[in-house]
């Protein structure tokens, strides 16, 4: 997906209009997922064209050409769904985003000891995220956090099938099983955000509804909090996910260091989108073609937010659809990316292949890559158990339907 935005990306800067003529099935059939990716977002692009200049023959050309291929025509339907909110120039209407004034100072009460199920990118609808949740309830946790998005647009429809009905099914019905808290990704804003925020409303039962986009769980004993922000309000368009360089409203970043300044423990960052990758684009290359292996918008608010003196002490994401574990970076002691809950990146494809061009990256903790299953790389989750002084973090692969522990560290 992410080559497929650059190609896109590609088109758009050099104003490219032309239809390049396109592969046969036969052709299709031999290419790689990524080059199968690069040949569908363009005729995805030259579809949304289409529609916009009204050129209805056109349209149904190439929409014909979606589907018959080997394209996933969910892909056309996020197109369709970003047009009919947003419009021609994507200015037609507003998320629906709650305000932190709305929203006020309400944090939601984690038990002291709880027990923290993390996925991301998980809101698939797909047998390995049922399974994957099936494992994850195992785990006995009581709450559980997914880092954002719920494909392919995040419609109310697909809301309902790809993420609350199936937390139904495994976990039970609101009130009466884990407390369920979900962040705002680029893929639940595709539709202008309609499906997340009616679902939000529904997860949970009072005092532990969601109360917007971004919100503040708080361990009953003043030991921890997990301020969750959100990244997905300014990257609601398709068409430039790998420019995207996401931020959050300035009333948000200043709810989030009012929670920090009034807390006496330690504080865990939740957001969608990275604050620094080795193998995922962020942003156009500079001037000398050099790429910022990091968000600087991100990076100038946890740099507001540490001002505070507070202690943060970690900050998960998802985004990529990867586990990466990086080593200290920008002072941030564990910055740690988990967006491998559902989403396939097929074997013959390298979720670790370094970025080119990018200025001083992070680095790994050794051996702590994820391994492959049959023809895909391993989905997985993570477990998080507070106690009043730390915390342990278990990192778990699906292995052929079992949930392996694959790494362990301690938040302290």
């Amino acid at each position: 997906m992410v080559d497929a935005a650059a190609e896109i990306a590609r088109l758009r800067d050099e104003g490219n209009t032309e239809s390049p003529a396109q592969p046969t099935v036969r052709e299709l059939e031999r290419l790689s997922p990524t080059e199968t990716a690069k040949v569908c977002a363009t005729l995805g692009f030259q579809y949304l064209q289409a529609k916009v200049a009204g050129d209805t023959a056109t349209a149904d050309r190439i929409s014909s050409e979606l589907v018959g291929a080997t394209c996933d025509p969910r892909w056309l339907r996020t197109l369709d769904e970003y047009l009919k909110f947003f419009g021609a120039g994507g200015t037609r209407r507003k998320i629906p985003y709650i305000r932190a004034a709305s929203a006020g100072a309400q944090t939601l009460s984690l038990a002291s000891n709880a027990r923290i199920g993390v996925i991301g990118d998980w809101g698939t609808g797909a047998e390995p995220a049922r399974r994957l949740l099936t494992q994850l309830k195992s785990q006995n946790v009581d709450t559980v956090i997914h880092l954002g998005d719920v494909y392919y647009s995040g419609t109310p429809e697909e809301c309902k099938s790809n993420f609350s009905s199936i937390l139904d099914d495994v976990f039970g019905k609101p009130g009466k099983r884990a407390q369920v808290y979900t962040l705002s990704g680029n893929h639940d804003m595709y539709c202008g955000g309609v499906g997340f925020y009616g679902m939000i409303k529904k997860l949970n039962v009072d005092p532990y509804k969601q109360p917007a986009s971004f919100f503040c769980l708080r361990a009953s004993d003043a030991s921890w909090q997990f301020l969750a922000m959100d990244t997905g309000l300014h990257d609601y368009s398709p068409f430039s996910v790998d420019d995207a360089v996401p931020w959050l409203e300035a009333d948000e970043e200043e709810w989030h260091r009012q929670r920090l300044a009034e807390f006496t423990g330690k504080t865990v960052l939740l957001s969608h989108h990275p604050l620094f990758s080795r193998f995922s684009r962020i942003g156009k290359p500079g001037s000398d073609g050099k790429l910022l292996p990091f968000n600087p918008k991100l990076r100038e608010t946890f740099d507001r937010l540490r001002a505070t003196g507070k202690p943060i002490k970690a900050w998960f994401w998802g985004h990529e659809h990867n586990l990466c574990i990086y080593d200290t970076y920008l002072n941030l002691e564990k910055g740690r990316c988990l967006g491998h809950s559902a989403i396939p990146v097929f074997s013959e494809d390298d979720p670790y292949e370094d970025v080119e061009n990018l200025v001083d990256p992070p680095t790994l903790i050794e051996g702590t890559k994820i391994g492959k299953s049959e023809d895909v790389w391993a989905h997985g989750f993570a477990v998080l158990s507070l106690s009043p002084q730390s915390i342990a973090v278990e990192y778990f692969e699906d292995r052929d339907g079992v949930a392996i522990r694959t790494f362990q560290e301690t938040i302290a």
